[in-house]
């Protein structure tokens, strides 16, 4: 393998992208003019530029040239639901009938809110956001004022939203507060940081398994170690469940048996509309109690209609707890099935994940941190990702892959015959390979 001819190999795909997609190529370059590199949204970009999506009906996509994809991304994980699902129509056109913006409470929220405790133990009361991002800049607001400290604790390679993004350190658009960097998935020194910065530390915040970073479940005894070693020091252990809610009929967490003192959401839980929520704690979140609380939170369309419509009749109607259970087993046979290929073609490539999410990596051995990635060619991605593209499957540039409901086990297959096609084809340019 040579970075030379994987670079020529990359090159010839882009030339075949640029070349079957004339429409989506003129729409960014005419909306360049007016955003900068034709975007609001830094994920949905890659070189040579974007494709431009049309259309969505079920599982499936089409782009502004009229190419039909099966859609292995579904919008993040937000898109749980697939692209038409009656029921949300409905929903949300129902809520419509009766006003957008009703500047109150209104009928629906409530009935949301119910649900999620109820189907999440360890939210007790919770409050409303536009974003998982929002969610979590109020869990920590939150810790921070319940316990009148100022460090929070978060692992290399967390995500937890545009503005709370963490490599070895912070990323340049990260909020600025206190920050504790550790290592993921490396219970041992977890303790130790902890105790040793125990009566400054607010919150620990953790995803269960990260998500942006490549799909890096966290171990059972890791979680277990930040949440003793949080209840030794008095701080709030913060579980950023905005992705890993969706991999177990009642979350990650209570599938794990770690109870978390706030609890962060996001994505699909909003049926497709914009959604985040915090909650946890019924004594922290007495905080924002208006009647007796010292904290004020705010939010034009934290409670709109839409998205309260939308999330109810999602969460009832088609991502019940059964629901999630079965997409998730669905996952997990699938990436079974990817991993076995990997083996028997010889090739170090592997796909690491729980349940319904998954990633691609062009590295052997386990994957526990960021630090086990640092090999990965990320122009191997990208040869990946474009011959999805080739072969009619939309999936993520960085190797994600996100199952949603309406997905046929017909598209299952064609994405295993794809990765399949992929290795026969690049076989020369794969590490490992023999």
């Amino acid at each position: 393998m040579t970075h030379a001819a994987i670079d020529q190999a990359l090159a010839g795909a882009y030339q075949r992208f640029t070349e079957s997609n004339p429409t989506s190529r003129h729409q960014f370059e005419e909306q360049a003019r007016y955003m900068p590199g034709a975007n609001s949204r830094s994920v949905l970009f890659y070189a040579p530029f974007p494709l431009t999506i049309a259309k969505g009906e079920g599982a499936a996509l089409w782009d502004a040239d009229g190419h039909r994809y099966a859609d292995f991304i579904a919008e993040y994980t937000a898109g749980v639901y697939g692209h038409t699902a009656p029921e949300i129509r409905e929903a949300v056109t129902e809520a419509m009938q009766s006003g957008i913006n009703l500047t109150g409470h209104n009928l629906l929220e409530g009935r949301l809110a119910r649900l999620i405790c109820e189907r999440f133990p360890q939210i007790e009361q919770l409050r409303f956001t536009n974003s998982g991002t929002e969610a979590n800049l109020m869990a920590l607001t939150a810790a921070l004022h319940f316990t009148g400290r100022r460090k929070i604790v978060v692992f290399a390679g967390g995500y937890h939203g545009g503005v709370l993004g963490f490599g070895a350190k912070p990323l340049p658009t990260t909020v600025p507060f206190d920050f504790l960097v550790l290592p993921y998935n490396d219970a041992q020194t977890a303790r130790e940081q902890i105790e040793r910065h125990g009566a400054e530390i607010a919150a620990v915040l953790v995803e269960p398994m990260q998500g942006a970073s490549g799909c890096i479940p966290g171990s059972l005894d890791f979680l277990q170690a930040l949440r003793e070693s949080a209840t030794r020091v008095g701080a709030l252990l913060v579980f950023d469940e905005v992705m890993t809610s969706r991999l177990a009929p009642h979350g990650l967490a209570n599938k794990l048996g770690i109870r978390s003192d706030l609890t962060t959401l996001g994505k699909y839980i909003g049926g497709g509309m914009s959604f985040g929520a915090f909650g946890g704690r019924a004594d922290v979140m007495a905080l924002f109690d208006p009647r007796t609380g010292s904290l004020a939170h705010s939010g034009t369309f934290n409670n709109n209609v839409l998205t309260m419509a939308a999330g109810y009749a999602g969460l009832t109607k088609l991502f019940t707890p059964e629901a999630a259970g079965a997409l998730a087993e669905r996952g997990e046979a699938m990436r079974a099935r990817l991993n076995a290929l990997c083996v028997k073609e010889g090739v170090a490539m592997q796909f690491t994940g729980l349940g319904s999410l998954m990633n691609a990596h062009f590295v052997g051995g386990e994957v526990r941190s960021v630090d086990d990635l640092a090999p990965v060619d990320g122009h191997l991605r990208q040869l990946l990702f474009f011959h999805l593209l080739s072969e009619g499957i939309y999936t993520s540039p960085r190797g994600f892959v996100v199952l949603s409901l309406p997905l046929a086990d017909a598209d299952i297959d064609r994405y295993v015959a794809a990765i399949g096609s992929f290795i026969g084809e690049y076989r020369a340019l794969l590490p490992g390979a023999r």
